[in-house]
């Protein structure tokens, strides 16, 4: 189970206007401290608590970087949703890494859109809403 994950940031008040741009309307509360931003989403008493995303300075002081390969996706509850947060998160500052969408590699309904936040990090916006029309119709 994964607890939470972390990314780097060299500037959190602009980190922050890229993911404020989309985790509140995917249910995370954010609580900013000198440590950096911490978006949780809130579980039910005796669930697993799904993992916090945490935008935080590095530790040894050098320039943060984003990982090769790594990427961080985010669901969403509708190709709708992902399409406005991807949107969103491209007015905040973010870059597009491929507009939201069906990929042919994937699922039928896998609906999925990229970004790279200020930083550079990979992420992704996705939806695998049963009720919606897939790739194939």
């Amino acid at each position: 189970m994964i607890a939470y994950v972390t990314v780097g940031a060299d500037d959190i008040a602009t980190a922050r206007r890229f993911y404020d741009a989309l985790l509140p309307a995917l249910g995370y509360g954010l609580t900013e401290g000198p440590e950096g931003l911490s978006y949780i989403l809130c579980s039910a008493p005796g669930t697993v608590p799904p993992p916090d995303f945490y935008v935080k300075p590095t530790f040894d002081g050098a320039p943060a970087s984003a990982g090769n390969g790594a990427m961080v996706a985010f669901q969403a509850g509708c190709q709708s949703e992902v399409q406005r947060l991807h949107a969103a998160a491209l007015a905040a500052g973010g870059q597009d890494e491929g507009a939201p969408g069906f990929r042919a590699a994937y699922g039928p309904r896998f609906y999925v859109g990229y970004l790279r936040d200020p930083q550079g990090n990979k992420i992704a916006l996705f939806s695998s809403n049963p009720d919606e029309r897939g790739r194939d119709g």
